[in-house]
């Protein structure tokens, strides 16, 4: 059995609850710090608030997005967690293209600090390009 650390429980539990349907947007409270902080295509989203808000666009343009970790580690003193991951979704205008309902997948690597048992930071790296190709 693979024990996880508590940072990696971290980033489980938001992939299942914040990244699977239903999408409880409410356990970004539980889980990251009040000045989360996500770097991802280029862009920069500060505070929970407005990483809902990101999420909440984020998932109307993938319908039924659901993350599923492929991997998931922690270093030595457990101030970071990274995680690679695939997700998958109908497509309804993600990356500004055109509604068409076809079931997409890409894949990413996430790295996140952690602080006070919460993530409080995280870079993002996601195959848009693929994506991309997949829906052009």
């Amino acid at each position: 059995m693979n024990i996880k650390t508590q940072p990696e429980k971290l980033v489980l539990d938001f992939f299942e609850r914040v990244w699977s349907p239903p999408h409880d947007l409410e356990a970004i409270d539980e889980i990251m710090t009040e000045d989360y902080t996500i770097h991802s295509a280029g862009s920069t989203i500060s505070g929970r608030q407005a990483f809902k808000s990101w999420i909440r666009e984020f998932h109307e343009r993938l319908n039924e997005a659901k993350t599923e970790s492929i991997d998931v580690f922690s270093n030595a003193d457990q101030s970071k967690v990274v995680s690679r991951w695939v997700c998958s979704g109908y497509n309804h205008g993600i990356l500004g293209l055109p509604k068409d309902d076809r079931y997409v997948t890409f894949t990413g690597i996430a790295i996140w600090r952690v602080r006070e048992n919460r993530l409080a930071e995280c870079w993002v790296e996601r195959s848009a390009w693929e994506l991309y190709q997949q829906l052009t």
